[in-house]
């Protein structure tokens, strides 16, 4: 079993590849869209079982909360550039111009997470040796990934 830092390092990974993959397309294309959707999907459920399984741990110790706080209030910052994204057309040179700005602000998040706030948590929530936190945050990332699906079918619906 692995690790909640292991897991959440695994899922950055994928998320810097998918950005990188996003940068290399151009305009209004099928591939744009579909890279897109992926990276939008999985970066909203892993926000939302991050901050359920683990940052809400960190938070509720004295010595986390000031890094478990900021890392949230970034997860919300980063959440509402992806939103603008939603927004503006893929061929637009707008939307070019927010996603390098999110892909920056996401990538620096990120590197912060895991250079900064692993070790505070590894201090104060453990080293999760058996891999229940990140076991726990699989299973909500699963569930917040239909709770995406849900809300996308909705939108497009509206």
């Amino acid at each position: 079993m692995s690790t909640i830092y292991e897991t959440l390092k695994q899922d950055h990974d994928r998320h810097r590849q998918l950005l990188a993959s996003i940068a290399d397309t151009s305009g209004d294309s099928e591939e744009r869209r579909e890279l897109w959707d992926k990276f939008f999907h999985d970066v909203s459920a892993h926000a939302a079982a991050e901050e359920e399984t683990f940052y809400s741990k960190l938070i509720s110790t004295e010595d986390g909360q000031p890094e478990g706080r900021h890392s949230v209030a970034e997860h919300k910052e980063i959440d509402d550039m992806i939103e603008e994204l939603n927004e503006i057309e893929f061929s637009s040179p707008a939307w070019l111009a927010k996603f390098k700005e999110m892909r920056d602000r996401y990538e620096h998040h990120i590197d912060e997470e895991e250079e900064d706030i692993f070790p505070v948590a590894q201090e104060n929530i453990g080293k999760d040796g058996t891999g229940k936190i990140g076991s726990a945050f699989e299973k909500r990332k699963e569930a917040e990934l239909e709770l995406v699906e849900e809300k996308a079918e909705e939108k497009l619906e509206e």
